[in-house]
Parts: C-alpha cells; structure tokens; sequence
C-alpha cells in the first residue's frame, strides 16, 4: 500500500512562528504562560506542554502578575493588552501580521461608522479567538455572522462595513456580501446603500480548499488529520470528503482504523493548517503497519 502525505497541509505561517517564538522562550525559561490552546490541535499542544508551556484561561490571565504570557496567532482584544500593562505582564506578542491588520482596518471601520450611525459586520464563528479579538476592536459591538440565517441580525437600513475571520471560506464569504448587498437594495431604494466588505481572508488557507480538492482525488482511501477543535480543520475535512467519500478524520495514531483499507493501495494523508507535519508522519507509519 502507497502512503503518500500532502506537502501543501500542515501549519500556516502565522502557527508556525507562534510555535517558534514559544520554542525559543522555553529554551531560556522553566515554563512559559500561553493564553489560550497556541494551536487547536491536542497533540502539538500537549508536545509543547511537556517542554513547559502552560496554557491559561483568561480569567487565570486576570490573577497574573510581574511574568511573561505569550499571545498565540489569533490575536487578541485591546483589553487584554489592558490587563498586561495594569498587572505588569511582559506580553511575547505571536499574533499572525494578517490577523493584527485585520484588527487594524475593523478598527477604522468601527470609527467611520461610529460617525454615520453604522454596523460593522463580521464573518465567522462566534465565540473563536479571532473573532473575539477582531471583535474588540468595535468595543464588542460587532454584528457576528456565521451564516446566512443570522442576516436577520442586520438593520439593512443603515450602513454596513463587513469583514471576515480570516480562516473562512473565499467562496462563502462573497455570498454573504451579495446576500447583504441584495438586501440593502430592496429597502434603500431612494438613495445610494452605503455598503462596503472587505476580502479580509488568507490566501494561504483559502487556496488549501482547491489543492485538497486535488490532492484528495488521487487515492483511494484519505485520512485528514486535525484536532476537533479546529474549525479550519472541518471545513477542510468536508472538502475533501466532498470529492473522495473514503475521507476518515483522525487527530491521533491511535484512531486508524484497520478496516479503512481492505483492498485498498493508495492512501493520501493531508490534514488543517493546525496539523503538525510529525503528526500526519506518525499517522503514516501506523498505516504503514496495517500492510
């Protein structure tokens, strides 16, 4: 049996240097606050735990004080930065450079509309540490869609600026702005709708559905690997799935399941951007057993 993984999956940049940076602080110190899981994938997490990182709530981010804490690639609202100057924690800031001027441009966004009675709209899944970052930029004030049932969340009356979490869908985003802008029309019909979104997603992610689609085709039997938790990671599995049915999700070695490849002699391994390489490499050696 053929066991090939993809060379496109596995981290993106911004997990990647998050990962890095807590590395090399971790070769100086006993142990290293991290706020939040630093990737959504319990075996990179609970690798790095064993080096001496030690994940935090933020409600355990409160009670800190005179220490360093490590900002993983989501990003983070300004309360938090608020918080670290008050309590005098040193912050080792790993947000991803595309998430922190998302931040940037939602906050001028929140600022014009503040001037025109406004909404600032943004696409993705409510409660994710990004969004919740990209969230407090507008004060919490943020209209959240994770699809087009909650439109009805929108005053269509009023102007709208709409952004995106910036692990979402390319294709799913442009629907909900035209969705958007439809509705606009059919009630501003007597002036101009003050309407504008702003493609706000990474190509590195968004570009991974088409490769998948690809890569996925080409075998038999493709197992994706990602952490449940992961919400790149689902809507990635379902990609594949959408184009190879024999597509089994896994987030360990231990959760191969020999009956997945009777008869078969080619197997695909991919998997999210919040999947590490030496994972999809050890799955691939448990399937190697099988044969």
């Amino acid at each position: 049996m053929q066991v090939t993984i993809d060379p496109h999956s596995g981290f993106c940049f911004g997990v990647v240097h998050a990962i890095e940076v807590a590395e090399r602080e971790l070769q100086n110190n006993p142990f290293l606050y991290c706020l939040g899981d630093i990737v959504h994938n319990n075996m990179e997490v609970n690798r790095l735990k064993q080096m001496g990182l030690v994940i935090i709530t933020h409600e355990e981010f409160g009670e800190l004080h005179d220490c360093k804490v490590l900002i993983r690639a989501h990003g983070e609202p300004p309360e938090t930065y608020q918080t670290a100057l008050l309590n005098r924690i040193e912050v080792i800031d790993a947000s991803c450079p595309i998430v922190l001027n998302l931040q940037n441009v939602i906050l001028r966004g929140y600022q014009e509309m503040k001037t025109k009675n406004g909404q600032i709209v943004i696409c993705g899944k409510e409660g994710h540490a990004e969004v919740n970052a990209l969230n407090g930029q507008t004060n919490g004030t943020a209209i959240i869609i994770g699809n087009e049932g909650d439109l009805s969340k929108i005053d269509f009356s009023r102007p709208v600026r709409l952004y995106s979490q910036t692990t979402k869908s390319v294709d799913g985003f442009l629907k909900i702005a035209a969705l958007i802008k439809d509705r606009m029309d059919e009630i501003t019909l007597d002036h101009p709708v003050d309407f504008e979104w702003n493609d706000s997603i990474c190509r590195q992610v968004s570009n991974r559905s088409a490769q998948l689609k690809e890569f996925a085709v080409r075998f038999e039997v493709v197992i994706f690997v990602s952490g449940q938790k992961s919400s790149n990671g689902m809507i990635l599995y379902e990609v594949c799935k959408s184009v190879n049915p024999h597509t089994h999700l896994v987030s360990s070695p231990g959760e191969v399941n020999k009956a997945w490849f009777v008869d078969a002699e080619t197997v695909g391994i991919c998997g999210a951007t919040s999947s590490p390489a030496w994972l999809m490499e050890e799955i691939a050696q448990e399937i190697r057993k099988i044969t």
